[in-house]
């Protein structure tokens, strides 16, 4: 045994170092990710050809991690000139009631409106930050190739930079993050990231705040060889409020049944996510 190791391990020791000596060199991480949102605004057209179905568990938690309460929410999700759009369908596994119903149809036709008038890239609500913006907040770090569902691709690590200058409340909150990044090096695509806050957020004037702790988890994969959509995402929020007890609570999202529109708007059943053995 150890004689045949012997023989056979410079074969091995050679073919894992010429293995990575064909690789090509890591890209530059801020390049790579303005890549990414180049790809994002290019695929804008193609994502309003599909709708999915979204499920939102949220379970309330104690001090001691305990759920004592749990609430769900049925979305079906389109896009509108690059703005994704969610229509409520079910409450606690219930459809909605009438009333329901037309509350939820004159809040999707808002939505709709103000998408259309709001160009792809601005956020519809508030605060948002670029992928590029980001990167100028964040510290980026460990840059390396791994392979994630038989895929190559890029994974970085970022914490927030403290002594970044930053302009509003999702920059300044974008400080106190740190996580790791996975992009498909084929297509330019986030295929995971994970997030963590690593010092409290406070908003609101100090009355409501994040805390140290929360974590965020995101994943998404191709979608008949043409788009990547969202497959689930995980969340764990601590939080705290004036006058409240704090708030602790796990958020599960799952992301289903693509569906695909013909040009002639009827819906296509059968939009898979790829699997792994057809790359």
């Amino acid at each position: 045994m150890k004689l045949r190791f012997l023989l056979t391990a410079p074969v091995f020791i050679t073919t894992m170092a010429f293995a990575q000596a064909t690789q090509p060199p890591l890209p530059d991480v801020p390049t790579l990710m303005k890549q990414v949102e180049e790809h994002q605004h290019k695929l804008d057209k193609v994502r309003e050809n599909y709708t999915y179905h979204e499920t939102v568990v949220t379970h309330e938690l104690d001090k001691k991690g305990n759920i004592k309460k749990n609430e769900s929410e049925e979305n079906d999700v389109f896009f509108v000139n690059g703005h994704e759009i969610d229509r409520k369908v079910k409450k606690n596994g219930k459809e909605l009631n009438a009333d329901e119903q037309k509350k939820e149809q004159e809040h999707v036709e808002k939505e709709v409106e103000r998408a259309s008038k709001t160009p792809p890239g601005q956020s519809l609500h508030g605060d948002e930050v670029s992928v590029s913006r980001l990167l100028q907040i964040m510290k980026v770090s460990n840059p390396r190739r791994e392979q994630m569902d038989n895929r190559s691709v890029i994974a970085f690590d970022f914490t927030g930079d403290p002594h970044a200058k930053t302009h509003g409340m999702a920059e300044d909150a974008s400080k106190k993050l740190s996580g790791t990044i996975w992009v498909d090096e084929s297509d330019c695509q986030v295929r995971r990231m994970v997030v963590r806050f690593d010092d409290n957020f406070h908003l609101g004037f100090g009355l409501f705040s994040v805390g140290k702790g929360s974590t965020f988890t995101f994943d998404q994969k191709l979608v008949n060889n043409e788009l990547w959509l969202p497959t689930d995402a995980q969340v764990h929020i601590i939080a705290h409020a004036i006058g409240v007890i704090g708030w602790r609570g796990d958020i599960a999202v799952t992301d289903n049944d693509y569906q695909k529109f013909h040009a002639d708007a009827q819906q296509q059943p059968g939009a898979t996510v790829v699997s792994p053995t057809s790359h």
